[in-house]
């Protein structure tokens, strides 16, 4: 049997406090405050869709089907929204963080480019942008006009697909 520290390269240098052990595995993945939000959100304004598609790249958090439309609710310390006053930065073990950010960033954008390829306009959702139930919904909606599906010969247009709100 694999011992912890072949199965993570950072585990083998590195003390783990056993209490920031319990909280960081108490975060969770699915069905999170900020993804409940979005769900209802995009259920008010009319919008069906599925949750955690595993046969997708990333296991996208909603998925509309019907719109060929996949978001992610990203949260903004652990996907580091740029600017964003949540996206703090730990005081302790700091390489760790950092690689540990990076690979999460990178994987993001790995997710975004795979589901490009196949044809997924990729919306992302953060954490603080579901603090206005208003104004999310604004976005939500504006994702899904014309504006936000250019025909193939809009070449104007063509930067709007995916956009990040």
């Amino acid at each position: 049997m694999l011992s912890k520290a072949l199965l993570h390269p950072l585990s083998s240098h590195l003390s783990v406090d056993p209490v920031r052990s319990r909280i960081m595995q108490a975060v969770g993945q699915k069905h999170t405050a900020p993804e409940m939000t979005v769900r209802r959100t995009l259920y008010a304004l009319g919008y069906r869709f599925r949750v955690q598609r595993r046969d997708l790249p990333g296991s996208p958090d909603i998925v509309l089907r019907k719109h060929k439309t996949v978001i992610f609710v990203h949260g903004c310390f652990w996907h580091r929204h740029p600017l964003c006053k949540k996206a703090t930065m730990p005081k302790t073990r700091l390489e760790f963080w950092t690689e540990k950010f990076d690979r999460n960033v990178a994987r993001d954008q790995l997710t975004e480019i795979a589901l490009r390829k196949m044809g997924w306009q990729v919306l992302i959702v953060w954490e603080c942008e579901t603090k206005s139930v208003e104004i999310l919904a604004a976005k939500l909606a504006s994702a899904f006009t014309a504006e936000a599906y250019p025909s193939d010969s809009d070449l104007s247009g063509a930067g709007k697909r995916g956009e990040y709100f």
